[in-house]
């Protein structure tokens, strides 16, 4: 197996989004806002290449949203989808597999895009895109509350085209990549837990969007069922610390990974490291 990261790029939300009833005066002390309030977000894809296969999670926001959208969004820096794949060495039409996390605009939208006639294409040509059925289905009828993310031109085209896979149960969809599902930000989100010489590696999405976010009160306001993710989060979390699970974030601006530690307020993150030097310290 091999295993590679990129930041396709960066985004600004508003911070107390991001932190729901926890204070400004606690949370800005972690995670800095600017004068407007915002926060800055990155959008991590992980790829994984395994037995044949090579698996795509998750794709960012894509570039066929218009200029209406886009100017909520404050998007900066990073290399692009098919940038940062072409840096690690893959071409679109490498890729055999995408896990969609959920289907939230900034997770999918780079799976498909407009052609020079405007017409919807897949961006993977090959590739099966697995997405659970649940959160599938909450797409297609979202509520009042989450529906402006999810934006039908992003995964309809996925069923258009054949290459939908919809992921029913949780478990193994190929050798060392294990796929669970949470419910509370999003009905069906997949997590998926990658075995990796030895070690548990865990794509945190937005279960865990920031190292700082492991408090189980620390949950985002954009979570549909916040006490929901609060007992996942703290069933979950006795299991990574048990296994010595390594975190890896999605929307972190400012950390990749870190392991868990026990400490006299709970469990709690580790000192931060990059990707890579967790790939140096797994050898």
């Amino acid at each position: 197996m091999k295993l590679s990261y990129f930041n396709i790029e960066n985004f600004k939300v508003d911070g107390g989004a991001m932190f729901g009833v926890v204070p400004k005066v606690l949370w800005s002390k972690v995670y800095p806002s600017d004068e407007n309030n915002l926060i800055p977000l990155a959008l991590k894809s992980l790829v994984i290449e395994t037995e044949g296969h090579v698996v795509l999670v998750d794709l960012g926001i894509g570039d066929k949203l218009d200029e209406k959208f886009m100017s909520h969004v404050y998007a900066f820096g990073g290399m692009g989808l098919i940038g940062g794949l072409k840096k690690q060495g893959y071409a679109p039409e490498d890729i055999t597999d995408v896990i969609i996390t959920h289907l939230h605009y900034d997770h999918c939208g780079g799976g498909t895009f407009r052609d020079k006639s405007g017409v919807l294409k897949l961006t993977f040509p090959n590739a099966r895109y697995h997405i659970s059925r649940k959160q599938w289905e909450n797409a297609l009828t979202p509520n009042e509350r989450e529906a402006d993310s999810f934006l039908p031109e992003n995964y309809l085209p996925i069923e258009q085209y054949g290459a939908l896979n919809l992921v029913e149960k949780e478990g193994e969809l190929l050798p060392g990549i294990n796929l669970r599902f949470f419910n509370g930000h999003t009905p069906g989100q997949i997590i998926p837990i990658i075995s990796y010489k030895g070690k548990k590696l865990v794509f945190v999405a937005d279960l865990f969007p920031f190292k700082v976010h492991i408090p189980l009160s620390w949950i985002m306001s954009y979570d549909m069922e916040p006490l929901k993710t609060l007992k996942e989060k703290e069933k979950f979390l006795a299991e990574a610390i048990k296994n010595d699970y390594v975190f890896i974030y999605q929307h972190d601006y400012f950390s990749d990974c870190s392991r868990l530690q026990q400490t006299p307020k709970g469990i709690r993150a580790t000192d931060s490291f990059t990707f890579d030097e967790l790939m140096m310290q797994i050898g």
